[in-house]
């Protein structure tokens, strides 16, 4: 039974992408190195990015390079402003703070946007700050936050934008040429439907050059990783050679695909079949559907009908689907992805499933 992951990921998968684990590699071998290099020559494509940003892939979860940009670009002088209204703008905020870097904090509810207007005020009343970090979609409830707006707003007031793209790189536009943002951090194993162990930061490249030492890590010191990969093409340390095989594999295909437009439009028929399948169903939305972003949606639990979350998670794995419950912090919900090498016929599939195991109350059906 073919198993569908419906998660922020890990994701489902292509085979040519699994089968691209298949060889293994020296890490210092001319193939390898080629190899990276088009890995990192395609991470910028991805982003109209040009010769004033680099790309710096990392070893580790998305948090790891997340954790990597905050401790190699926010230095001790610096102040570091996260726009928060999830998990992930809260975690930014915790890395900040385990390093003893300055950080404030602006927050909105769970089901509110980052307000622009609110972040032109809070940065003119505070000009210590040098550095702006949100989340481009927030996935603890799939809500969209305006990238454009906010990184405006950001160059306006002189500061440095830094991007957290994890659950949007690969599909939802982030254009470097267009767009002021110093930093874009993501992870091969989300939108690019690689495979989990790998992240990346495309930083600008003048900003990156004045962090040299300023990382308190050795490992996650992403000047040091950038110089390496300039110098020898090598990375510092032993890198997931498997991982980065099967995101440079999943990264052609995506080309293949059409690029983020073509994978967007996939992702949104996606949400679409699963927005309108839940609402015949009798569950609704968590977030108002204009701020909803076609990578993760957020049910409510429903009050019309006996349900339990393990069980209905249970059923469903049975079934070969695996969803995520929610991380709400006010009320209990669910998660189901719309991302990965899957497509609407997946999800049609889906929404029979869960008219099976939760049906709605027959007055409602």
């Amino acid at each position: 039974m073919r198993r569908i992951l419906l998660t922020p990921g890990p994701l489902t998968t292509r085979e040519a992408t699994r089968r691209a684990m298949l060889t293994d590699w020296g890490s210092r071998e001319p193939d390898f190195i080629a190899l990276t290099a088009e890995l990192r020559a395609r991470l910028l494509a991805v982003a109209h990015g040009d010769a004033r940003h680099v790309a710096v892939p990392l070893q580790g979860s998305g948090t790891f390079v997340v954790e990597a940009a905050v401790a190699t670009l926010i230095g001790p002088d610096a102040k570091l402003l996260v726009l928060i209204n999830g998990a992930y703008g809260q975690r930014i905020a915790a890395i900040a703070r385990r390093y003893g870097r300055k950080v404030e904090t602006l927050a909105w509810a769970e089901d509110q946007a980052v307000d622009p207007q609110a972040v032109a005020e809070a940065l003119a009343a505070d000009p210590a700050v040098t550095h702006v970090a949100m989340i481009h979609v927030e996935t603890t409830t799939g809500l969209l936050n305006s990238l454009t707006a906010v990184a405006q707003v950001v160059q306006a007031a002189g500061r440095r934008f830094i991007i957290d793209a994890m659950a949007s790189f690969g599909a939802l536009p982030i254009d470097l040429a267009a767009t002021p943002i110093a930093c874009v951090l993501a992870s091969s194993n989300k939108g690019l439907e690689g495979t989990p162990g790998l992240g990346f930061a495309l930083i600008e490249r003048t900003l990156l050059e004045q962090a040299q030492a300023v990382s308190p890590s050795l490992s996650l010191d992403l000047h040091a990783q950038w110089r390496g990969f300039e110098a020898n093409g090598q990375w510092r340390f032993t890198p997931p050679v498997q991982v980065v095989a099967a995101l440079v594999e999943a990264l052609r295909q995506l080309e293949a695909e059409g690029g983020p437009p073509a994978r967007l439009a996939r992702y949104q028929a996606n949400f679409d079949v699963l927005f309108a399948g839940m609402s015949r169903l009798g569950f609704h939305l968590y977030l108002d559907p204009a701020l909803q972003a076609p990578i993760i949606a957020t049910f409510r639990l429903p009050g019309d009908r006996p349900f339990a979350f393990e069980p209905f998670y249970q059923a469903l794995s049975d079934r070969g689907f695996i969803i995520y419950p929610g991380k709400l912090t006010r009320e209990p919900s669910f998660r189901i992805g719309c991302i990965g090498a899957v497509d609407p016929d997946d999800m049609r599939r889906l929404m029979d499933v869960i008219g099976e195991v939760a049906p709605p109350p027959a007055s409602a059906a």
